[in-house]
């Protein structure tokens, strides 16, 4: 697992959004986007991560920042999540994990003993050229959204 860092140019990906439409990363050029990786929607941790997100739009709008959220579920499952939390950003459905490994976040986890393959949870911010201005790879889910603010803050 080969993580991109800052200065990298970010992968140029399409993927599938919750109502099926494709959506690339290019279609946000001229605007910074945070690229977040999640496990598995409507699981604890991924849903207190998403609704700090969904809280703090208006202070990443100040900031000209998208959101977009990857995970590997299937699309089906998207629209569930965004509905039951009132989601105000885009989900994408990476379910062969291709775009993940071009980041860089899937690879080896371990939970209560067990190993397995899957995504790490780490944020991109791309900035407005295309190219990794940050990478998030420190917090907790709680606080992702306030990490994010700080940076953009500084």
């Amino acid at each position: 697992m080969q993580r991109l860092k800052a200065g990298d140019r970010s992968p140029e990906f399409s993927l599938p959004d919750q109502n099926n439409d494709p959506c690339s990363i290019k279609q946000f050029s001229g605007r910074k986007v945070l690229v977040y990786f999640y496990p598995k929607a409507m699981t604890p941790g991924c849903t207190v991560q998403a609704q700090g997100l969904r809280d703090s739009q208006a202070e990443l709008d100040k900031h000209n920042v998208i959101v977009l959220g990857i995970s590997p579920d299937p699309v089906k499952r998207l629209p569930k999540f965004i509905e039951r939390d009132n989601l105000n950003f885009t989900l994408l459905s990476d379910e062969d994990h291709a775009v993940a490994d071009q980041f860089g976040v899937w690879g080896p986890k371990k939970f209560m003993g067990r190993e397995f393959d899957g995504i790490h949870r780490i944020s991109f911010l791309v900035d407005e050229n295309g190219v990794i201005e940050h990478v998030f790879d420190k917090f907790k889910t709680k606080d992702h959204h306030q990490v994010v603010l700080d940076y953009l803050n500084q």
